[in-house]
């Protein structure tokens, strides 16, 4: 039987019927987005509200776990700094050179020397530098795509094995070898652990946690003389064998606390896991429902998502690349240099005062206390930075007047070079004491307050890349002037001794000026009122004092999209 033909009418008044609900469901679509909208920008105010007001005695109650956790992951730095030590230490080990060096064809002694040759001191010292430099790209692109845990973990899962090169080398190609394989991970914790500690703390706390990251370098170090001074009356193999065999004793703990630590939720933000950021935020605080503390994991997430779409709309990509386009140029450049200017500022000629002490007469036990006094400033610089930096004082600041104060003894120590010869051992305490001085200013201000700066300055959707683009460029000038300044200090090449003072306190001066012009202050900001100030170019002397409205923009990406989804806001009818 024939099918009864639908009239044209009801074929017309479906379509119009059809086109009026696809109108309506549209309409409905428009006015949840505009309610997202709505919510993310009112939680996102909130929540920047709370950060500038927060105090530093708030920060620490209400994110101790944030503390905790980045100075756990921090503590990897530990290892760097304790290696390094051991290297450039060894090279006066009998032990180790009759191992690992050459007769010395030349000795008068009754009893054969061995030297490590200059070519393998240099390479040794360096292989570490050309790990790190392979460690710092890698970590720009596995640490964004596999988060900063996995990435932590499996780098300490490397050094574990690679620490073995260095307990059974039998050669000096072996050692050179672990040198290069352990520095790949170093490079990875020299800018991850930086990242994390900007990415999981206020405002308040932000300072106070990247700049950590410098004491490790020093517990590192003084770890290191203690280990050497322990073995330092033994005259076998173990002399050496035992501080390598010690590295063991970091790995596996910072392991475990890496296992359990919550992911970045800044970096779970870029990735669109909203709920994952909210977990990991609140794993992050100590916050209860009705503690009084105003927090509210929903305000921050939202403000996550807003300078995150702030960041899209104005970097598109999220390459090396990226990082010289745009605004972004200068921020790559300002973190360059203020990485740079840790060695422009002298620090490789500081390095140099238990030469000019041993010059005027100390005993080489006498030196090496002198050694880990330098090494102690560290740590006590840390704490003086901290101390400096809750009194109200700026990163710039500190940064700025602390290249003042180092080329103001640089010079001094230039002039020094005009002391009498038959005074020579008073003007080598005088240099020596003047370099601990400076060490001390150094760690004070330049040395520490840079880490903090090179996390603040870079953007969250370009950081690890920028950080390490500037790290690269610090490893590159070490390198140039760790061979520039023994040609200076040696009497067999150019002599300069106390006159390379002038050198380095000129260098200095250069440093003076570009930070007052260029190096801009970041304190008391959030990241995105950097990015709107960025991206208005302003100057880095008007950073301070600018007002800037960064929910005056309009914003749009895939962060926010996902907000509407995975917040209810039901509530903000």
């Amino acid at each position: 039987m024939a099918s009864k033909p639908v009239p044209v009418a009801s074929i017309e008044m479906d379509t119009v019927d059809r086109d009026a609900i696809e109108a309506v469901t549209q309409e409905d679509a428009a006015m949840d987005e505009a309610k997202a909208t709505h919510a993310m920008i009112g939680f996102a105010k909130a929540a920047t509200e709370k950060e500038h007001k927060m105090t530093l005695a708030e920060g620490v109650r209400l994110y101790p776990k944030a503390i905790a956790w980045s100075l756990i992951i921090s503590t990897c730095i530990v290892m760097e700094g304790y290696d390094l030590t051991l290297i450039n230490n060894f090279y006066g080990f009998a032990p180790f050179n009759r191992k690992f060096g050459d007769l010395v064809a030349s000795s008068t002694s009754s009893d054969p020397v061995y030297q490590v040759p200059a070519r393998w001191q240099t390479g040794l010292s360096n292989g570490a530098n050309c790990g790190e430099l392979i460690g710092l790209l890698i970590n720009g692109i596995v640490s964004e795509r596999f988060g900063y845990r996995y990435t932590v973990m499996g780098c300490l899962l490397a050094i574990t094995g690679f620490i073995a090169i260095f307990f059974t080398a039998q050669s000096r190609g072996a050692l050179l070898a672990a040198e290069i394989l352990c520095g790949i991970p170093w490079g990875v914790f020299q800018t991850l652990t930086i990242t994390y500690a900007s990415e999981v703390c206020p405002v308040a706390l932000r300072g106070h946690l990247t700049t950590y990251v410098n004491a490790c370098w020093g517990i590192g170090h003084v770890v290191g003389i203690g280990a050497i001074l322990g073995v330092l009356n033994r005259t076998d193999e173990w002399a050496y064998r035992i501080p390598y065999a010690l590295q063991w004793i970091w790995p596996l703990p910072l392991i475990v606390g890496v296992a359990f630590a919550p992911e970045s939720p800044w970096w779970l933000v870029r990735k669109n896991r909203l709920a994952d950021a909210k977990k990991s935020l609140l794993r992050l605080t100590s916050a209860k429902q009705g503690d009084g503390s105003g927090f509210d994991p929903d305000e921050t997430i939202a403000m996550m998502v807003h300078t995150t779409a702030i960041e899209e709309n104005t970097t598109r990509g999220a390459s090396y690349l990226d990082c010289f386009r745009g605004s972004n140029r200068r921020r790559t450049e300002i973190v360059c240099m203020v990485w740079a200017m840790q060695n422009l500022s002298g620090d490789s000629f500081s390095n140099y005062s238990t030469y000019f002490l041993e010059q005027a007469g100390l005993s080489s036990h006498k030196a090496y206390a002198f050694a880990m006094g330098q090494y102690c400033f560290n740590i006590v610089g840390v704490l003086g930075a901290w101390l400096l930096m809750s009194l109200g004082i700026g990163r710039r600041s500190l940064y700025l007047y602390g290249l003042c104060g180092l080329c103001t003894m640089l010079i001094i120590m230039g002039f020094l070079g005009l002391v009498p010869e038959v005074h020579r051992n008073a003007g080598s305490i005088a240099t020596g004491s003047m370099m601990l001085g400076w060490a001390l200013c150094y760690q004070l201000t330049v040395g520490t307050v840079c880490y903090s700066l090179v996390a603040e300055i870079s953007t969250r959707r370009l950081q690890i890349k920028t950080v390490v683009i500037g790290r690269v460029l610090y490893i590159i000038v070490g390198i140039i002037c760790s061979v520039l300044t023994p040609y200076m200090l040696n009497p067999t090449a150019w002599n300069w001794r106390n006159y390379a003072g002038f050198f380095w306190g000129g260098m200095c001066f250069l440093c003076v000026i570009y930070t007052y012009f260029r190096v801009p202050e970041p304190t008391g900001r959030t990241f995105a009122e950097l990015d709107v100030l960025f991206e208005q170019g302003t100057s880095a002397r008007k950073f301070k004092t600018t007002k800037v409205d960064v929910f005056a923009h309009s914003v749009s990406s895939d962060a926010f999209r996902q907000y509407k989804h995975d917040v209810d806001i039901a509530h903000i009818e």
